[in-house]
Order: structure tokens, then sequence, then C-alpha cells
């Protein structure tokens, strides 16, 4: 009976709407959609917005995590989530550690990459004081030998199977990310391919292709990308 009455109160409901009054449909939320680009850069958003942002990224750049901190929210929320804007992360690579951090970004189902993006860089002012403890010894192991045994110390040195976990990530699977030689040739070729665009250092922005000159904060790129709407 509670039933029958709950399908009564809503076709009364639907009768107080008048005859041929359009209901609007509900926007897309575009921050849930990721796309996976020909050269293993990820895109956050609507591919066909307005205006494409390409962030140039190094994990273990003090800067690129305080950008991913101030940015992250406010950019999603006004400019990702209605379509307006899509943002492309471009990896450089810098060393060992920042290689190792975007293997596991790169690492599993393309739809949490922006996650995982978001945590080595919200955690790494953790794992950088981490690593300004370490031994030569250790630091050797990160830049001798095979290159997966090497990414396996990075790892194990910074508790980077620790963070992965908590994903729900098992060893076994992190060490065959780190051991993917594609990906490592993919990212190799990120870091070169930002030379001839300009990069010097990150972070560093282009909007619509155009790399932007002496922005490399929140502050600057968001007035730049206000600009454009």
């Amino acid at each position: 009976m509670r039933f029958l009455r709950l399908i009564a109160m809503l076709a009364g409901a639907a009768a107080l709407v008048p005859a041929g009054t359009a209901i609007a449909a509900p926007k897309q939320n575009w921050t849930a959609t990721v796309t996976v680009q020909d050269d293993g850069t990820h895109l956050l958003g609507n591919p066909d917005a307005d205006i494409k942002l390409t962030e140039f990224v190094s994990y273990t750049c003090p800067h690129c995590a305080t950008f991913q901190k101030q940015a992250d929210a406010p950019m999603r929320l006004a400019y990702i989530m209605p379509g307006k804007l899509s943002v492309r992360i471009h990896h450089v690579i810098r060393d060992p550690v920042d290689l190792a951090v975007a293997m596991l970004t790169n690492c599993g189902d393309p739809a949490g990459f922006f996650m995982r993006h978001h945590i080595f860089l919200q955690t790494q002012e953790n794992w950088l004081t981490k690593m300004g403890t370490m031994s030569a010894a250790q630091r050797k192991r990160w830049s001798a030998g095979e290159v997966p045994a090497r990414l396996r110390a990075v790892a194990t040195d910074l508790d980077f199977y620790a963070m992965m976990a908590h994903r729900g990530y098992q060893r076994s699977a992190v060490d065959r990310c780190l051991s993917d030689r594609d990906m490592a040739m993919k990212l190799i070729a990120q870091t070169s391919a930002a030379d001839p665009l300009g990069v010097k250092g990150t972070p560093s922005f282009s909007l619509d292709g155009v790399l932007l000159a002496a922005v490399h904060d929140w502050a600057s790129l968001n007035i730049q990308i206000k600009a454009r709407l």
C-alpha cells in the first residue's frame, strides 16, 4: 500500500507540470572524464573544451606540488566541471625518483591517473624530506644497474609500495608497472618533447598550444584562463 501511495504521489506531481514544458537535461560533469592521448599523456575534462591547458610537471619539483594544492579544486569547479577547460599532464622527468613516481601515476586504470597524480603531489613534502635523509649508498642504488631494479629501490626507500598499497595495489602489480619499458620510453619521449617547445622549468603551462612566458603559479595562470573565456 505504501508503494501504491508513492506512485500516486509521483503521478500527481507530474500532473502539476504544464504540458509542453521542457525539462532541462542535467549538465555533464567533466571532472570524471579522462582520455589517454597518443603520446601517453592524460587529459582531464571535455576533449572539445574551448580552452586546452597543458601542464608540464616534474614530481620532484616543489613548485609543482604547490601549484597542485592551490589550483586543483578551483580549476576543477570553475573550468573543468562545466566543460570550459581541459587539462593535459605532460611529464618532464628530472631524476630517478621523478621517473619512479611518473611510472606509478601511470600504473593501472587510466581513469585513476589524476587521483594518483594528486596523491603523490599532495604528499610530496613527506617523501622529499625522506629522500633528503638517504645515504650515499642508498642513492647509488637509484642510479646503478637495470632500470627496473633502480626504480624498485626508489619505491622501497621512499615508501611508495605502502602508498600504492593504500590504493589497492599489491607489490607484484607495482613491480610490473616499474618494469614497464614501453611506459618508461613514453615518459622519456615526453621529456624530450618539452625542450623544443621552450619549456625551461616546471611547472610550465601552455594554453591552446602556446607556451605561456613567465607563468609558473596558479594566480598567474588563472588570469590567463579568465582572459580567454
